[in-house]
């Protein structure tokens, strides 16, 4: 006979050696300055700081600086490099996703996914693709493809290439001021019958349209069409310097299952990829 109490224990404990990681991450946290001060390194315009600038900037001494940095950095949150005489203090790009992820298991999931980025801007709009968007959509690839934060791809496929990588009736567009800025699409994960609800997805926002709110308008448009047509788990993956890109999926229900580390070459370079997961809602 099992009592009522142990039968609402349905999720396995959390491991030891996770628990330990996840204690020292946030003990690290619990130094006002230091949440200052990796504040301060992630926010930046540049992506790294000097101690030197650092000090000035939260007004505080070098010496201590330099101690809360040491410890930032003991625990993976930034990294140190010296240039010339200066320290140089750059956020560690995984951090920014397994911090959350970090929270995220120990709080459980969520009890309610969110469903999509909300206060949407009202001069974009988005419709379906269509074959006479497929060249500008290329274009915006390319640009994409130019910033080597956005996929492993070096050269864009053909228009007619791309076409045949997305699942029907899950390929849309936006536009401002009556022009194609940007694309969202999901690809099929296998050709096997049991995975046919399950979709890669792809988001592009023209160089142009960036900072417009292109990109919210259309993972709103890409989950909420996901869920009325028969995918019932969307994936992504999303280099971990994206930050803007994890935070716009995070907003829409995905979560953070893994960081792949070096999970492939790009350039020749080792790179990392942030897999995110989002699963409609139980009907």
């Amino acid at each position: 006979m099992v009592d009522g109490m142990t039968q609402t224990l349905v999720s396995p404990a959390l491991p030891a050696d996770a628990a330990t990681t996840y204690a020292e991450w946030f003990a690290t946290l619990s130094d006002p300055t230091r949440v200052r001060l990796l504040h301060a390194v992630s926010t930046s315009r540049a992506g790294a700081l000097r101690v030197g600038d650092l000090a000035t900037a939260l007004g505080i001494s070098q010496s201590t600086t330099s101690h809360h940095v040491r410890r930032l950095a003991e625990v993976g949150f930034v990294t140190v490099d010296k240039v010339g005489t200066s320290s140089v203090v750059t956020v560690n790009p995984a951090c920014c996703t397994g911090l959350p992820h970090a929270a995220d298991v120990v709080m459980g999931t969520l009890a309610e996914v969110p469903c999509c980025p909300e206060d949407l801007p009202e001069d974009v709009t988005t419709r379906a693709m269509g074959d006479v968007d497929l060249e500008v959509v290329r274009d915006i690839y390319v640009e994409g493809i130019a910033t080597r934060n956005a996929t492993f791809e070096t050269d864009a496929p053909s228009a007619d290439e791309l076409d045949g990588k997305w699942l029907p009736g899950h390929r849309w567009v936006a536009e401002l001021d009556g022009a194609v800025v940007g694309w969202a699409t999901a690809a099929p994960v296998s050709a096997r019958a049991c995975y046919a609800g399950v979709g890669e997805t792809s988001v592009y926002v023209a160089q142009a349209a960036r900072g417009r709110g292109v990109g919210k308008t259309l993972v709103h448009r890409q989950v909420t069409e996901a869920d009325r047509g028969g995918l019932w788990t969307l994936q992504t993956s999303i280099f971990p310097e994206n930050r803007a890109s994890i935070a716009l999926h995070h907003s829409a229900g995905f979560q953070t299952l893994a960081v792949r580390s070096r999970i492939a070459q790009l350039d020749g370079v080792w790179r990392d990829t942030v897999l995110l997961e989002r699963r409609r809602a139980e009907d």
